[in-house]
């Protein structure tokens, strides 16, 4: 990851962070190993190179993300889109490497939601971006009925 997290900076010449960079490199690790060859670093530039165009294209004054995210098909009024940015966003305006892991994550949420399919696409996002931001609450539903008071 040392040498990803090097070669990937934002906008402002700060590093991407480690969420990021570790996710990227799950997505382009096909082997599984923990890590990726020539070819995968190959596609993760790409990959980056695409949601940077599109960062630039409507983030001039860090005031166009709204319209960059409604663009690929987000609902950026929704409440469950705010739980999930607001995961992301601890410190505005939102750097590029945020911003590609909000979409990205976004993505498998939205695949993972067309497999089980049993409640609407906001409310999925609702409960699991609740659950990003306050993991303890996934810690004490794995305790069960032995969790001390």
């Amino acid at each position: 990851m040392k040498e990803v997290k090097q070669a990937l900076v934002n906008f402002n010449w700060s590093s991407f962070n480690d969420e990021t960079c570790l996710m990227m490199i799950n997505i382009f690790d096909k082997t599984k190993s923990g890590c990726i060859n020539v070819y995968g670093f190959s596609a993760l530039w790409k990959f980056i190179q695409q949601w940077k165009t599109l960062f630039q294209q409507y983030n001039r004054d860090h005031s166009e993300l709204q319209q960059a995210l409604s663009q690929i098909g987000y609902n950026p009024s929704s409440p469950s889109f705010w739980s999930l940015a607001t995961a992301h966003t601890a410190n505005p305006p939102m750097q590029l490497d945020r911003f590609i892991q909000l979409c990205t994550q976004r993505q498998v949420l939205m695949e993972t939601f067309r497999e089980k399919d049993t409640l609407s696409f906001e409310d999925f996002v609702t409960v699991t971006a609740s659950w990003m931001l306050y993991p303890t609450h996934l810690w004490r539903m794995h305790q069960g009925p032995f969790l001390a008071s």
